[in-house]
C-alpha cells in the first residue's frame, strides 16, 4: 500500500466513523469531558441498580422515571398545588423546581419556567418520537422528568413539562 492509498483510506475511514456515529477515540475525550463535568457537581450522583429502583419507588414512578414515561395528562395532584414551596426529585429528593416559576400551560402537566438551579435539571436531545425534543432529568439520580419547550411566559420564556410522578412537592 502506498502513502496516497493508505491516506485515502484512513479519510474514509474518518468519514465513515463520523457519518454512522462511531465512537471511536472521541468517546475517550467525552468520557473525561463528563468525569470533569461530574466533578464540578455541587452535589453527589445518586446511583442504584433497577431492581433497588423498583423496591423504593411505584411502578408509575419507576416508569416514568427510570423507563422514561409519560404520565397521563391531568391525572397529577401536583397540577392543583399553588401553596408556597418546591417540587423535588421522588428518586433522589434533589430540589428542582419552586412553586414561584409554576404557570398553569394547559397541557395537563406541571409546568415551570425555570428550574431552581440550572445545576440541578440535565438537558438531552430526545428523538424517539418523530419531533426532536429536549429531555429533562435529575442531575443528581438521571430520572426522567420530562421535556422543555421555547413556548413558554416571560421572563425565560421556556416551559418546562414535567411529569407530576416524577417529583413530590415540599
Amino acid at each position: 500500500m502506498n502513502r496516497r492509498a493508505f491516506l485515502k483510506s484512513g479519510i474514509m475511514l474518518g468519514a465513515f466513523a463520523t457519518v454512522s456515529g462511531l465512537p471511536f477515540v472521541a468517546s475517550k475525550a467525552s468520557a473525561s469531558s463528563a468525569d470533569a463535568k461530574q466533578k464540578k457537581l455541587p452535589f453527589k450522583k445518586v446511583v442504584k441498580t433497577d431492581a433497588e429502583w423498583k423496591r423504593i419507588l411505584t411502578a408509575e414512578q419507576y416508569e416514568v422515571t427510570r423507563k422514561a414515561g409519560t404520565e397521563a395528562p391531568y391525572s397529577s395532584p401536583l397540577n392543583n398545588i399553588h401553596e408556597k414551596g418546591v417540587f423535588a426529585c421522588v428518586c433522589c429528593d434533589l430540589p428542582l423546581f419552586s412553586s414561584k416559576s409554576k404557570f398553569d400551560s394547559g397541557t395537563g402537566w406541571p409546568s415551570f419556567y425555570a428550574p431552581i438551579a440550572k445545576i440541578n435539571v440535565r438537558e438531552k436531545i430526545d428523538k424517539s418520537l418523530l419531533e426532536i425534543r429536549t429531555e429533562v432529568l435529575c442531575n443528581r439520580c438521571d430520572a426522567h422528568l420530562g421535556h422543555v419547550f421555547d413556548d413558554g411566559p416571560k421572563p425565560t420564556g421556556l416551559r418546562y413539562c414535567m411529569n407530576g410522578v416524577a417529583m413530590k412537592f415540599v
